[in-house]
């Protein structure tokens, strides 16, 4: 299926339906009065998280939701029919924001999280009119119109552990490793194009959901390359794991391309700069143990934290970087991980 995390729609919730103009005509029964019906609210524009949709791709093809018309009120005093909702499901983690001023209206973070725009309200029947000086009142109320939006409907995919770096860095080749994912994996830049995730198995008890994001290269902050378009991915993680992949033809720039990356989370901003990270070294298996302990070293002395050696095509140091990565998230606070763990 076709990934999409970004779209623009037009909603607009029914109209109520008009009160009802009408007088009690029955036999045996002179000047009945009034008994127009209150019509019908009308339907609600529903959107609802659920975990049956992992993409926007659906409101790309469709992009207006109307919801149904009120009924009008009727005789006897009877209220119209309410107007059908119209339920849009959307995928959990769906942020949605009013075009007109860019403000969040609503963040469906949870299986089954609602937002609504209710259609408007019925107009009055005559009935209601009636007085000691009206007893037969010729008018009702129109019903309320709905509300019409233009909304960005905006996806930010739920992981516990964000995956960053440079093209190139190992990072699917990390996450099929550690998970079920099968991304693409080739010896070139930008062979994941879309955010991939994967659930990752500490072991038989525990277990986390780690994002690897595509895309981002030095310069991004400036459109270079993919850009920034894929980070909001991250912002819902509780921790980042930054991947420094070593490089045999220029073994110098690794602290370098460590700035680097940086730099540009931090030119992003938001929730993105505030994570904090374990900064990983990867592609061990290409260097001698003196070069492993000095690339270790120099990273050490540049992040002033512990520097984890991995690699992800052999699995060396692997299962001791998911042992901290899932301390680091207890740590952390993360609630569904606390479960876990308790459990």
């Amino acid at each position: 299926m076709e990934f999409l995390d970004e779209v623009v729609v037009f909603v607009s919730s029914g109209h109520g339906g008009a009160g009802s103009v009408h007088f009690r005509r029955e036999k045996f029964v002179p000047r009945g009065g009034p008994d127009g019906g209150d019509g019908g609210r009308g339907g609600a524009v529903i959107f609802e998280a659920t975990s049956r949709r992992n993409t926007l791709v659906d409101y790309q093809r469709k992009r207006h939701h109307r919801a149904a018309d009120g009924v009008p009120g009727g005789g006897q005093r009877m209220t119209g029919a309410r107007g059908r909702d119209c339920v849009c499901p959307v995928p959990i983690g769906t942020v949605i924001y009013d075009c007109e001023d860019d403000r969040l209206l609503a963040d469906l973070d949870e299986e089954g999280m609602t937002w609504r725009i209710e259609g408007g309200e019925g107009g009055l029947g005559n009935w209601h009119f009636k007085s000691s000086t009206n007893r037969t009142p010729r008018h009702a109320q129109p019903g309320l119109p709905g509300v019409e939006l233009r909304l960005r409907l905006e996806l930010k995919l739920l992981a516990d552990v964000g995956l960053v770096g440079f093209p190139n860095a190992g990072k699917s080749t990390f996450l099929s490793r550690v998970s079920a994912a099968r991304a693409r994996v080739a010896d070139y830049p930008f062979t994941t194009l879309v955010p991939q995730l994967g659930v990752v198995r500490v072991d038989d008890d525990r277990s986390f959901v780690l994002a690897d994001i595509p895309g981002l290269v030095e310069g991004a902050s400036e459109g270079i390359g993919l850009g920034h378009q894929f980070l909001r991915h991250i912002e819902r993680c509780a921790l980042h794991i930054h991947l420094v992949a070593y490089d045999p033809f220029e073994p110098e720039s690794l602290v370098e391309r460590y700035r680097a990356l940086n730099e540009e989370l931090k030119a992003y901003g938001g929730e993105v700069t505030a994570r904090p990270q374990l900064v990983v070294l990867n592609k061990t298996d290409l260097m001698t143990d003196e070069e492993r302990e000095a690339c270790v070293r120099q990273l050490r002395d540049e992040a002033r934290v512990q520097v984890f050696a991995i690699s992800g095509q052999s699995g060396d140091g692997v299962d001791h970087l998911l042992n901290a990565v899932w301390a680091a998230l207890i740590q952390l606070g993360r609630r569904d991980v606390i479960d876990k763990e308790q459990s």
